[in-house]
């Protein structure tokens, strides 16, 4: 990251309060200080990793045209990065023969083959968060840069350049992945059966499958936003918050949909391996409009006055 020393004037009413929120109530006491100013990045999982937080409240939301640069490429990279280990490793858990044992085995495991899959995933995400939370927020998510862009953390540019890294990295991901898959030596049979993001229509329908998707993106992205809000000392917390919420979300939603609450995780494994239905497109938009509506909620019910 790139840093440059100068002079700044800092709303100081909070040290646990999100370091990249930079608040607008010119009633509380400003002060200018020196600081060292570090490119912002985008805070999804470690919003902090320093003993204390300076709290720092933007009054609108930003184009970001101002942080085109090496810095912004560099996140780019990461979150394309993330997806890629996303697609390659979370969702190749499902893939795994030892795994996939269990979900064939003459004996009912398929509640321990589930199980894995949502420690899988959440020591797999929460791990590639903290892996990029200094370099990119690590995001791994276009729902989670939507909520944060809505919620005035990060730059429309950001968005818009995180999303499109994150969908090429998870293709990248899906792409090594199925072709790991596609050799003798490591054959993994049906491999497309795995991981891919489906309901049965006989028993939940597409409103339900929506419903389910975009409350369990909620749940992420409320947990996201309140890593963001109150960071600490201890820099694994968040992560670990997100890595919780992840298997939490992956145990209640793994029987019904599979669990997307991501649209790279949700739709590209499904195109990569061919399987695309009018299923894609709630795996598409149903965590998109969780973000929509995780965000007012948090504001305006999860935040206390003073933060506010």
């Amino acid at each position: 990251m790139v840093s440059t020393k100068g002079s700044y004037s800092l709303n100081l009413h909070s040290v646990t309060a999100n370091p990249l929120a930079l608040g607008d109530d010119s009633k509380k006491d400003t002060k200018t200080i020196e600081v060292e100013a570090v490119e912002n990045v985008g805070v999804a999982a470690v919003p902090c990793r320093s003993n204390t937080c300076t709290s720092v409240n933007l009054k609108g939301w930003k184009l970001g045209t101002n942080e085109i640069g090496c810095g912004l490429m560099k996140a780019v990279i990461g979150e394309a990065l993330g997806t890629f280990l996303l697609l390659l490793v979370c969702v190749g858990s499902a893939n795994s023969w030892i795994l996939k044992d269990l979900s064939t085995s003459a004996v009912d495991l398929k509640p321990l083959y589930f199980l894995t899959i949502a420690l899988a995933f959440g020591l797999g995400i929460g791990s590639i968060v903290y892996i990029l939370g200094e370099v990119s927020g690590g995001h791994i998510n276009p729902a989670v840069s939507c909520a944060l862009f809505l919620d005035k953390q990060i730059s429309f540019l950001r968005f818009l350049v995180y999303s499109f890294a994150q969908f090429a990295g998870g293709f990248l991901g899906a792409g090594v992945l199925y072709g790991i898959g596609s050799h003798d030596h490591t054959t993994l049979d049906h491999i497309d059966e795995y991981g891919v993001n489906s309901y049965n229509e006989m028993s939940v329908s597409h409103a339900e499958a929506f419903f389910f998707e975009m409350l369990g993106t909620m749940f992420l992205i409320l947990t996201v936003l309140a890593t963001c809000q109150r960071a600490c000392s201890s820099s694994f917390l968040q992560p670990l918050a997100i890595a919780l919420a992840v298997f939490v979300i992956h145990v209640w939603l793994i029987p019904y949909t599979n669990c997307g609450i991501n649209p790279v995780r949700g739709t590209v494994w499904n195109i990569v391996t061919g399987q695309t239905s009018v299923q894609t497109f709630v795996f598409l938009f149903a965590p998109m409009a969780g973000a929509l509506v995780a965000v007012p909620f948090h504001n305006f019910i999860l935040t206390s006055s003073s933060d506010s």
